[in-house]
């Protein structure tokens, strides 16, 4: 009962005026980085991490909440008018939703995947509300042992998830967690890795990782485009869009039936428990599981609704599921939670086992601002913006990149008044930049410095529990259940796989 008052008590904060608007304006800026090609929801709040030293910390986590919410449903826009999905979780969508657009059926296919994020994005909010309090407590009964292997689960999950490329998932992930040993040792007061210089004492900060590897790449990355806009000129007049045109037909909703909304939401929050899924594996397991069970397979990759729903369905789903491990076990679900995570730290937070009984007045209004974004501003901003969507998106890339780029180093800057801080985005920006045009997923670098330090401390506290003794990782019952699962999931993740592709 008393959870429940204080996940009331959420919903009036959010209603409050001085966060209501974070609420509107996160979500707005989240549809556009989303439905800019080239940008995506984890950049933008990427560029909102040095903003959070002087913002209230409730109105920064609504912030990033409805960013992510809202970034992950634009993508559909761009995916759907000019097959470019403008975020990674939207191929799918795309598959689906442009055949439909050359058919003159792009508003209708717009409000199926609007329909579809609104009860995906719901349903997940609510299950975060009901399996959060589970999973805090399920988490106070890991002990050391078992911390350090539910860390390290998660490290290979997040470099198995990254199908065809695990070895350089590997690799960048190591290299997150090495960055991450840099300054005070974490059992001892003595500094390492710090070549003699003081300002690596205090070890290197999650903000010049995340402006350098996030924006600071991305500008350079986009820099070997030679586009003028972000949208071309032509495909603004091929995508005109009526109002009326956004609502689905009620026979195809019927059609596409509660069932299937709902499991594709499952489906979502599940993908999102998993530590670095992120919304595109939850966007394709929903999407092949829809094809498998249809009535009408054939129709898919030709304009299926059906395949729209349950992409759309998915990937918001996901966004709740995420925080699930980042709020009870301080893991994040997916790269834009770990930047969430970023802002707890920022402001002296750390989330863990009895993080939602201590601060559950802090996040219930980030739990509301997940529910009132599906329910409120999914629909709500299709109808009102939806006719000018791809015309808002197309702007000049010189004069949207150099904006992101001011704002992400002078951001940098304000936030720490350190001209290092910001030679270290820098930095970062030009390393995370050369591991992307070979293939290295970024978002493992994130990962594992997140991670690093929390993986290196359990362990060292495991072995002097043991005496220096390895085998407590294996006697203790907590600890020998995560490596079962570890090994679990890197026999369907990988061994399995490919066998299944040489008898396809």
């Amino acid at each position: 009962m008393d959870y429940l008052i204080e996940l009331s008590k959420g919903l009036a904060v959010l209603m409050q005026p001085d966060i209501l608007p974070y609420l509107i304006g996160g979500y707005l800026i989240g549809t556009f980085f989303g439905a800019v090609p080239g940008l995506t929801s984890m950049l933008a709040i990427a560029l909102l991490l040095p903003l959070t030293y002087s913002l209230d910390i409730t109105a920064a986590l609504v912030a990033c909440a409805a960013i992510f919410m809202a970034g992950m449903c634009s993508g559909s826009i761009t995916a759907t008018t000019i097959n470019i999905p403008g975020a990674p979780a939207s191929m799918m969508t795309a598959i689906e939703g442009y055949p439909m657009q050359q058919r003159g059926e792009g508003a209708k296919a717009l409000g199926h995947a609007a329909l579809a994020s609104m009860i995906g994005g719901a349903l997940g909010a609510i299950m975060l509300m009901v399996m959060a309090p589970l999973a805090t407590e399920a988490a106070l009964l890991i002990r050391t042992p078992g911390k350090f292997s539910l860390i390290a689960f998660a490290l290979i999950v997040i470099v198995i998830s990254q199908r065809g490329a695990i070895s350089k998932g590997l690799v960048a992930t190591t290299l997150g967690v090495m960055v991450a040993t840099v300054g005070i040792d974490v059992m001892q007061p003595v500094t390492r890795f710090t070549f003699g210089t003081g300002v690596l004492m205090q070890g290197i900060d999650i903000m010049p990782l995340v402006i350098g590897a996030f924006a600071v790449s991305e500008l350079l990355v986009q820099s070997q485009n030679r586009a003028s806009r972000t949208v071309e000129v032509d495909a603004i007049k091929a995508s005109v869009i009526r109002r009326r045109d956004f609502i689905p037909p009620w026979h195809e909703v019927r059609e596409i039936g509660v069932y299937r909304y709902v499991k594709t939401a499952i489906i979502g929050y599940s993908v999102g428990v998993l530590p670095g899924a992120g919304g595109s594996m939850a966007a394709f397991v929903a999407y092949a599981e829809s094809m498998r069970s249809s009535r009408h397979p054939e129709k898919y990759g030709k304009g299926s609704v059906e395949g729209i729903a349950a992409a759309e369905g998915a990937n918001n789903a996901m966004c709740s599921g995420a925080f699930v491990p980042m709020l009870s076990f301080g893991i994040p679900g997916d790269p834009t939670t770990a930047i969430v995570l970023g802002v707890l730290v920022i402001n002296g937070l750390q989330p863990g086992p009895q993080f939602l009984d201590s601060q559950l007045a802090l996040v219930a209004p980030m739990f509301m601002a997940l529910l009132v974004a599906a329910l409120v501003m999914v629909p709500l901003t299709l109808y009102v913006l939806g006719p000018w969507f791809v015309r808002i998106v197309s702007i000049r890339r010189d004069v949207l990149y150099a904006s992101i780029a001011v704002i992400a180093l002078v951001g940098c800057y304000v936030a720490t008044y350190s001209i290092f801080q910001m030679g270290l985005a820098l930095v970062f920006g030009v390393l995370a930049f050369l591991l992307r045009r070979q293939g290295y997923p970024v978002a493992c670098l994130l990962l594992g410095f997140v991670l690093g330090p929390s993986l290196e401390e359990y362990c060292r506290r495991s072995l002097s529990l043991s005496d220096g003794n390895p085998l407590i990782f294996l006697t203790s019952p907590d600890s020998l259940f995560f490596l079962a699962l570890t090994g679990v999931f890197y026999y369907f993740m990988v061994v399995r796989k490919p066998e299944a592709r040489q008898h396809a």
